[in-house]
């Protein structure tokens, strides 16, 4: 039996076993998701979001710690922690250097239309 995980925004498609963690899935699908702790849930930056929390593990003590409400509120979870068991959507937050040079390239753009 394998889990099909469709990674957002680059819609990319990975089939993994049953209560493999998002970050290894991620790591197998050359999805890149920060993990500055080495995947002990102590940084915080492999954080996803995850609409449908059926599809996931239930969160684990330290993951609540971390990310208390968030969970429920937001749909956060922690990529490290989080084990799928059901086909699922993760959304998966750009890089923040990619996102300020994005913003810096489109801010030229609009700069550029006004001359």
């Amino acid at each position: 039996m394998s889990i099909e995980i469709n990674f957002q925004p680059d819609n990319k498609k990975i089939e993994v076993k049953p209560e493999t963690t998002i970050l290894k899935a991620a790591m197998l699908a050359n999805i890149h998701l920060s993990h500055k702790c080495g995947g002990r849930g102590a940084c915080l930056t492999c954080k996803v979001k995850v609409e449908d929390q059926g599809t996931l593990s239930k969160p684990n003590m330290n993951e609540k710690n971390k990310l208390g409400s968030k969970i429920q509120e937001e749909g956060l979870r922690l990529g490290c922690q989080a084990k799928v068991i059901k086909d699922t959507i993760i959304y998966v937050p750009e890089d923040p250097l990619k996102a300020a040079i994005r913003r810096q390239l489109e801010a030229q753009k609009t700069n550029s239309w006004d001359d």
